[in-house]
């Protein structure tokens, strides 16, 4: 992904929303807060409604990790207020809590890496179904891109949270397929007595061809 992508501060953009105004580094207020903002190519769409219904129903799992969700596409505030009535009707419960941004010019999703270069209405580029999670430090943490015809699994979005959180708080990574609660990585800079002291309760190393003794695994709280 060209552009806004890892390791970059997300831009200082002012929008209007279904909120009101927004600043999106405002909206990153509190030192322990994450923000998911992510992208959908239109409003009254078929799989931007599912999405949209779905992210809703987990807002209340990502406000207990202390994330806040952004939504935004090109369409004005006033349709998305319309098109809520909708993802509400849809999924009934799932209250659309969250903001969602408009930006009629097309210029915020620029700025934010979030344009799908194959979708075009006759205003031009379309967003595509992108995803960006920020830190407590403004700056993009993770990023995910879908294609228009692929929905994004919200769990999927809620378990790389998890990791982002739990890999930033005890210095550690995530195998494949990692779950809260499963055995976590100790990265290779750290050394076996460094990893003794850091972690008391111990680690086991995989016993590999190569005795490298690199891959070592250990429990996190």
């Amino acid at each position: 992904m060209p552009g806004l992508t890892i390791g970059d501060t997300i831009p200082d953009l002012e929008l209007d929303s279904t909120h009101g105004k927004i600043r999106i580094h405002d909206f990153l207020a509190g030192p322990a807060d994450y923000v998911v903002i992510f992208s959908h190519p239109g409003d009254f769409t078929p799989v931007c409604t599912t999405e949209l219904a779905a992210m809703a129903g987990y807002a209340k799992e990502f406000e207990k990790r202390g994330v806040k969700l952004l939504g935004i596409s090109c369409d004005d505030v006033q349709s998305h207020k319309d098109w809520i009535k909708d993802i509400e009707a849809y999924k009934p419960g799932n209250r659309v809590t969250y903001p969602i941004m408009a930006d009629p010019n097309r210029e915020a999703i620029k700025k934010l890496n979030m344009v799908d270069p194959d979708e075009k209405d006759s205003s031009g580029h379309l967003p595509s179904r992108a995803l960006h999670i920020v830190g407590p430090d403004k700056k993009v943490k993770l990023s995910f891109l879908y294609p228009a015809c692929a929905g994004r699994n919200m769990e999927e979005v809620l378990r790389a949270v998890d990791a982002v959180q739990t890999a930033a708080k005890h210095a550690v990574a995530t195998p494949a397929n990692w779950k809260p609660g499963e055995c976590v990585v100790i990265p290779p800079g750290v050394s076996d007595e460094e990893a003794r002291s850091k972690f008391p309760q111990g680690f086991d190393t995989a016993d590999l061809p190569s005795g490298k003794g690199y891959l070592r695994f250990t429990k996190v709280d």
